[in-house]
């Protein structure tokens, strides 16, 4: 998909504010007509090749499956990631804009990993029976739709398929499927780190546990908010001029405001790591291009228990340093575990920077012998310590005392964080 010639994606959704209910096939053809060429293929006999990835989606939304064309001496790398309600987002938490935009980042952020770049995207969406026969259930699904589709035209991810139907309970429920591609044999793995080698995270951590938690508190002390009546909370005052596809007055929808929804500054995207995370998919293709990596991981569970999956996968252990971890404003000024408690300040910011998860930040190994800049791609890289023979992983503290540190991260089917 080409991008939008004004560079900024179309408002896309208006259709689903109308006043009558809609039915899947109609919904379907609706998305399939409003994503463009992807959703009609936009292939045609010309062949794929990484400058030109629109052509990769030979065939799109509207048969029995998608047809892609791999760059010529590329292999493609497929993930796929749940989005659910209760789970990865809330209704009453976060706006729906960021429960798309999350919908889609998770999976690019798996491809970022791996040095791929994106070639196609399928979303599997599953709405309770009611949504669709309401016009505030509408306006959600016409704004999580805005929210993937903004950062699907950021990084040209055509939405080649999927599926829809409807939940067997009143969540909704998404599964995202990416297919991106690298060269053949050069994807950046798991299990390519040696013992010695440097470890670096990009940009900041602990941002997006941080802001959640102050989502919740906000919440819990004010539950009412100017979408209440939608059960949709509005998305940050930050962002939200030219973005909202519909205003409000007085608690009634008013018309969709027709003029495309521009991107926000990043700087003000960046201020929101759990509403909208920003998947690394520069850095990723830089650390493969420049062959600076020797294994990568992108840091969703938290980075206590993402760096223990590299290890394993590389046969080593890790010591880094709690002084270097560049931790997140937003993780810097969370409120204390317990009001009052000294030093309890600094400790919950490094509890969230090693545990918290959802920052989607990428974690890689380096040789010593590569110098790696401050920054790559305009994304800040800060070296947090070294690889080590054994198993172990330990955290060394401002006064120079090694720890143990235990995976701290989610883990699913516990019900809590690893311990």
């Amino acid at each position: 998909m080409q991008p939008h010639p004004s560079g900024n994606p179309p408002l896309v959704y208006a259709w689903l504010t109308m006043k009558r209910e809609m039915g899947e096939l109609e919904l379907i053809e609706r998305i399939r007509s409003e994503w463009g060429a992807a959703g009609r293929g936009a292939g045609g006999a010309a062949g794929c090749d990484s400058r030109s990835l629109a052509r990769c989606v030979a065939l799109g939304i509207g048969d029995d499956c998608a047809i892609l064309r791999p760059p010529r001496g590329h292999e493609l790398l497929v993930t796929t990631d749940f989005t659910l309600e209760g789970r990865h987002f809330r209704r009453d938490l976060h706006p729906p804009e960021s429960a798309g935009h999350r919908t889609l980042a998770r999976g690019l952020s798996d491809l970022a990993a791996m040095g791929a770049r994106p070639l196609a995207a399928f979303l599997s969406l599953a709405l309770p029976g009611e949504m669709l026969a309401t016009r505030a259930g509408r306006l959600w699904v016409e704004r999580f739709f805005t929210g993937l589709r903004t950062l699907a035209d950021q990084y040209q991810v055509p939405l080649a398929g999927g599926d829809t139907a409807e939940s067997p309970c009143e969540l909704v429920l998404a599964d995202i499927v990416l297919i991106g591609s690298a060269p053949a044999g050069r994807a950046l793995r798991r299990s390519g780190a040696r013992a010695g080698d440097a470890l670096y995270v990009t940009g900041e951590l602990g941002g997006a546990a941080a802001e959640l938690a102050e989502m919740d508190r906000r919440a819990a002390t004010n539950p009412a908010h100017p979408y209440k009546d939608l059960g949709a909370p509005s998305i940050p005052r930050s962002l939200r001029n030219g973005w909202e596809p519909t205003s409000l007055s007085s608690g009634r929808i008013n018309q969709p405001n027709l003029r495309p929804p521009r991107m926000p500054a990043s700087n003000h995207l960046t201020a929101h790591p759990q509403m909208f995370p920003q998947p690394r998919l520069a850095v990723g293709l830089a650390l493969l291009r420049r062959r600076l990596a020797t294994a990568c991981i992108d840091l969703s569970d938290g980075l206590s228990t993402d760096l223990a999956h590299l290890c394993r996968e590389s046969g080593v252990g890790a010591q880094i340093s709690s002084a270097a971890l560049p931790i997140h404003p937003l993780a810097q000024q969370a409120r204390a575990a317990q009001a009052g408690r000294a030093g309890a300040a600094p400790t919950r910011a490094l509890e969230l920077a090693l545990h918290g998860g959802e920052d989607y930040e990428l974690l890689f190994a380096a040789p010593p012998s590569v110098r790696l800049p401050r920054s790559l791609a305009g994304v800040r890289i800060t070296r947090i310590g070294s690889l080590v023979r054994g198993h172990g992983i330990s955290l060394l503290d401002s006064a120079g005392r090694r720890t143990p540190l235990q995976p701290g991260g989610w883990e699913h089917f516990t019900g809590k964080h690893e311990d």
